[in-house]
């Protein structure tokens, strides 16, 4: 965390003859000496587009920079002076990873280094050297730059080659004289990165931790292809600098030549939504002709000797994840292009079209959205459009469905002028995800007691065997989920691949594979012993690893991950009499730790993104448990950078996909008054403000004639069969926009703006009267959900209406009272809550109304389940059912997600009963809710020092004994819950010593 900004003299640099290439690592070293005398301080600043690692020395010193909008690029401070050597050669070295893409947490810029070491003597001397001539530079000629996109969320997994690299490349006296000098591209203050900001918080961690055991050994035998295209970038030029969808119809196609004919077996380990079936030499196989195996869908087909024409159909909107297949066939093959003279650099791959795209219908048409995306569902229902569309419309889908008859070369040039040949770089070399989730053969083997030593923190290695036939794989446990960086070590023949799989989740066994995400790591070894650490980051808790082509037993020194997050001390605490609560505590805790990185992010594995909405509820849970303002205060400062993108805000930040969830701002500003609730920031509150009053001042263009909030956008709250279309008025999201008035006009009276205090307090006034008046069942005795843009009332009530009312205040007198009613029994017709983050608002309705017990019988019973299925973090969704049963093999998406980690803020707020009645905590009430518990005990993190602590007991008599323990400097009200009687023992902690 920087003190300081830096005086930047140095100069951006990059390498090469592109500005952003696709998937780059490049590395940059420059020697130097130092001089003898001594220096009272040595720092070295450094920012880089998109990642780097920083050495000095062959010391690992950093990774970063901290995500930023490209405006403010973020750059970090580190305090290197006890790694130089004075009088002796010493090396600044960098690794950087330029993803050449957007993905949900970067924005493309272009490739570039910026690094500055300043050394400050004794006597007021200085001696600098920064980024700029005389730097070298070389791309890491190890790393396969076709590695696959790991999801449309995350930029590339990782495929390295040790035999064409010298990992000594970040030591003072390695040979450098075959790189090449880095050019100077720019000052500081170029574009894209207007402006340099310095990080705002501290480093995150990193700590050894090894697994707990090898879970299972098999020998396997790989399908002879695999591989993952990327369509998106091929089917729309330009696409590599958003990370929006693109919604198009066309094909991505290549032929398969045998010598003879066969039966071979096509599997999609991963299909998008967009994938429409495929075509074999003019046969159609839709989705329902597919075999599916956990994830994965297969079809056994008959291949031709020769040329075999293989098309797969697209239609629909592609977020960038990739087409992951592979082909199993008993004869020899090789996939080629139809196409003539194929160029170098191109793979066997083409594609045709898109014939029908966004692209084209805006230039063609004005009507609304759902009528736009008529041709293209027309494409994907493989029918014809109706005649409103025009004759163009109709030309191109007929011409969208006469391509996928097509069965030979010959046929394909009727579409030449939709055809083009797909580049290597969409088209990876394999797709791991598809290598270790389909195999041709798999014999499960015991596992030997002497290859428990890979888990193990001591020098004996664990002896990985071979077999005659297949290749070895072995399932490493870490007991937990974790996040952060693969290390490996390991003695192997030169040549040797390991192949490395995180996943979250097995049982019996079984395993559920990652949902379209390539959550994988290719290594070749080079000649001997030899350590690798992924600079790309993972969440798992089983890491598959596959051992191929090594000609004797590889001793393996050990498995284990860098764990990695914002560095959070555990204050919080909390224990009681009944073990379940505990433990799910214990892992909502765990949970929201392995979530907080340089932001919140959503989990750990899948996006490692900043989705707004949900930062609200982890920041209050995040209180409770370390504290942790610095990295509340840093997501909210981020969110107003999206201006530019939508005046709305985006519901992800930074990243280049530009989405609005309009809740997602309300919970924002939301979240910036209880941050100055937490820590009574006044300068905070009049900074956030005017970002708060620009995005609240649009939302309020966007009323109706009745006064209530209508727009086109995702209009989201919870995973379950709510009424919430896209166009029209969404009940639940009005409902928000009124609390989220109430707290604009509270930022507006403590900036001092009264002027917007009142239009605010009377905007959510009468934005909550025309709910009452618009959205109101009498027939119901409740709200409905929306009101479609035609003007169709939903015949569809939710829970999730109801609960959102009373949390915003919406119903007075015999309708809130009504509503409470449902808390405790929901109307057999209503939806109920559908996920763990909905249930967090649940509970603060049920807390608002004091039915604490039923919140504690709700969190044992929807978490209990989790613990049953032995989770050490919380899950996503609740279990998944299947026929009225849980199913075990599909229980939820993300095993990780912070959005779910409810039960660590309310066991805290409401068992031990701890709350704040002022701004920055100087007054503390602590009013204990026993909910059946025998005694609880535990501690909630102050602000700025200190802790609260309680502890209580209930005896036999029924009386509560309650102790407290607050700092000197807080004022503290006790109270025992209503009916109870007991005592009440309040110790101060001075600050004298």
């Amino acid at each position: 965390m920087n003190s300081v900004r830096t005086e930047w003299h140095a100069h951006w640099i990059w390498g090469g003859t592109e500005e952003s290439p696709r998937n780059q690592w490049r590395c940059f070293r420059r020697t130097f000496e130092v001089p003898v005398e001594g220096w009272n301080e040595g720092t070295l600043s450094i920012s880089a587009d998109s990642r780097y690692v920083l050495y000095v020395n062959g010391e690992q010193v950093g990774r970063g920079p901290s995500r930023s909008w490209p405006s403010e690029q973020s750059y970090d401070t580190y305090e290197v002076g006890h790694l130089l050597r004075p009088g002796q050669p010493n090396t600044i070295a960098a690794l950087v990873q330029h993803f050449g893409v957007s993905t949900f947490y970067y924005i493309r810029g272009r490739g570039g280094l910026l690094c500055q070491l300043e050394l400050t003597g004794e006597s007021g001397n200085s001696f600098r050297i920064g980024t700029g001539e005389g730097w070298l530079t070389s791309r890491y000629l190890g790393q396969d730059e076709r590695a696959p996109r790991m999801s449309c969320q995350h930029a590339f997994t990782e495929k390295v080659d040790a035999r064409e690299w010298d990992s000594g490349w970040i030591q003072p006296h390695y040979e450098d004289n075959h790189w090449e000098l880095a050019s100077v591209i720019g000052e500081v203050g170029m574009k894209p990165w207007d402006s340099l900001v310095p990080r705002s918080i501290p480093q995150l961690t990193e700590e050894s931790v090894h697994p707990s055991r090898i879970e299972s050994l098999s020998r396997v035998v790989p399908v002879p292809w695999s591989g993952c295209i990327d369509m998106r970038n091929q089917m729309i030029p330009g696409s590599e600098s958003d990370a929006n969808a693109y919604r198009y119809a066309g094909y991505a196609g290549t032929s398969i030549r045998v010598r003879e004919a066969c039966e071979a077996v096509i599997v999609f380990s991963y299909t998008p939504p967009h994938f429409q079936g495929m075509v074999l030499n003019g046969k159609r196989y839709g989705k329902t002709d597919f075999e599916a195996v956990r994830s994965e869908k297969w079809v056994r087909v008959a291949l031709e000797k020769g040329d075999n024409l293989l098309l797969m159909a697209l239609a629909g909107d592609d977020h960038g994840r990739g087409i992951f297949m592979g082909l199993d066939c008993p004869v020899p093959f090789e996939l080629v292009s139809p196409l003539e003279d194929p160029s170098p650099g191109l793979s066997p791959f083409f594609s045709i079209g898109p014939m029908v795209s966004y692209e084209y219908i805006d230039h063609q048409y004005s009507q609304e959205d759902r009528r736009k995306q008529a041709l293209i569902t027309a494409c994907g229902r493989n029918e014809l459009p109706g005649p409103e569309y025009g004759e163009e419309g109709s030309r191109l889908v007929s011409a969208y469905l006469a391509a996928g008859q097509a069965a030979s070369r010959e046929e394909l040039s009727a579409f030449r002028e939709w055809i083009r040949p797909v580049p290597e770089a969409f088209v990876s070399q394999e797709s791991l995800r598809t290598l270790c989730s389909w195999k041709k053969e798999e014999e499960a083997m015991p596992v030997p007691a002497q290859l428990q030593s890979i888990v193990a923190a001591n020098s004996a290695p664990g002896v990985i065997p071979v077999y005659e036939t297949g290749d070895t794989e072995f399932i490493v446990d870490f007991g937990r989920q974790l996040s952060g960086y693969v290390t490996f070590e390991v003695e192997a023949e030169e040549g040797t691949i390991l192949d490395l799989y995180g996943f979250e989740y097995m049982r019996d066994g079984w395993i559920q594979h990652t949902y379209y995400l390539e959550n994988t790591l290719r290594y070749v070894c080079r000649e001997g012993r030899q350590r690798y650490t992924s600079p790309i980051r993972r969440g798992l808790r089983y890491l598959m690893v596959t051992v191929r082509g090594a000609g004797k037993p590889v001793p393996c020194y050990g498995i284990r991950m860098e764990l990695s997050h914002f560095p959070a001390p555990e204050i919080g605490k909390f224990h009681s009499s009944d073990s379940a609560l505990n433990e799910i505590w214990r892992i909502s805790r765990h949970t929201t730790k392995l979530c907080m990185e340089d932001t919140f992010v959503d989990c750990p594995a899948y996006e490692q993104t900043f989705w707004v909405g949900d930062s609200r509820n982890e920041a209050l849970i995040a209180y409770y448990l370390f504290g942790a303002e610095e990295i509340v205060k840093r997501c909210l400062e981020l969110v107003p950078g999206s201006k530019d993108q939508s005046p709305l805000f985006a519901d992800q930040v930074p990243s280049g996909w530009s989405s609005v969830i309009p809740n997602w701002t309300f919970f924002w500003v939301n979240a910036c008054v209880e941050y100055y609730e937490r820590t009574g920031d006044l300068g905070f509150a009049a900074s956030i403000y005017p970002h708060a009053a620009y995005t609240l001042d649009h939302y309020l263009m966007k009323r109706d004639e009745h006064g209530l909030l209508s727009l086109d956008a995702w209009n989201f709250l919870d995973w379950a069969p709510i009424d919430q279309p896209r166009e029209g008025i969404v009940s639940h999201q009005n409902m928000f926009l009124v609390k989220a008035l109430q707290g604009g006009a509270q930022l507006a009276s403590l900036a001092g703006d009264t002027a917007k205090e009142a239009e605010y307090t009377t905007a959510a006034r009468n934005l909550a009267e025309s709910i009452n008046y618009h959205l109101w069942s009498e027939e119901k005795q409740a709200y409905l959900d929306c009101i479609h843009a035609d003007g169709r009332k939903s015949t569809i009530f939710s829970m999730q209406s109801q609960v959102v009312a009373l949390l915003c205040g919406i119903p007075e007198g015999g309708r809130k009272a009504e509503l409470e009613r449902m808390l405790l029994t929901p109307p057999e017709d209503f939806v109920p809550i559908g996920s763990p983050f909905m249930s967090f608002f649940y509970y603060e309705a049920l807390d608002q109304a004091g039915l604490y017990k039923t919140m504690i019988e709700d969190i044992r019973q929807q978490y209990g389940e989790m613990l049953e299925y032995e989770a050490t973090t919380c899950w996503e969704m609740y279990p998944k059912k299947k026929d009225g049963r849980t199913d075990e093999h599909n229980l939820t998406r993300s095993h990780c997600h912070a959005w779910s980690a409810a039960p660590a803020y309310f066991l805290g707020a409401v068992v031990l009963g701890v709350r704040s009645s002022t701004p920055g905590w100087r007054k503390v009430i602590v009013e204990p809710n026993p909910c059946g518990l025998t005694w609880a005990r535990g501690s909630v993190p102050l602000p700025e020092e200190g802790r609260v602590d309680v502890s209580w007991k209930a005896g036999a008599d029924g009386k509560l004994h309650l102790q407290v323990w607050v700092p000197e400097t807080v004022d503290v009200e006790v109270r025992l819950p209503d009916g109870v009687e007991g005592t009440v023992e309040v110790h101060r902690q001075s600050r004298r010593t």
